[in-house]
């Protein structure tokens, strides 16, 4: 499993679609767009330290299960 795809799955566990998930970023003061956020779920474009800790609040998880199974893709 790739990263991205593994903050969708996170997204979907949290029951949230990308446009509430990029509202509370921007909430949080985060410049981020839908587009980006597709981008970031899709691995064409790398995540930034401050959108991953923005995720670990709005999907109520530890940055572990960001990252359970990727090692499993070797």
């Amino acid at each position: 499993m790739n990263i991205g795809r593994r903050i969708s799955t996170l997204r979907h566990s949290a029951g949230l679609t990308q446009e509430q998930t990029v509202a509370k970023m921007q909430l949080m003061e985060l410049d981020i767009s839908k587009s980006t956020y597709a981008k970031i779920e899709t691995n064409r474009m790398n995540i930034k330290v401050s959108e991953l800790l923005a995720l670990k609040e709005i999907f109520h998880v530890s940055f572990d299960d960001f990252f359970t199974g990727l090692d499993e893709e070797k």
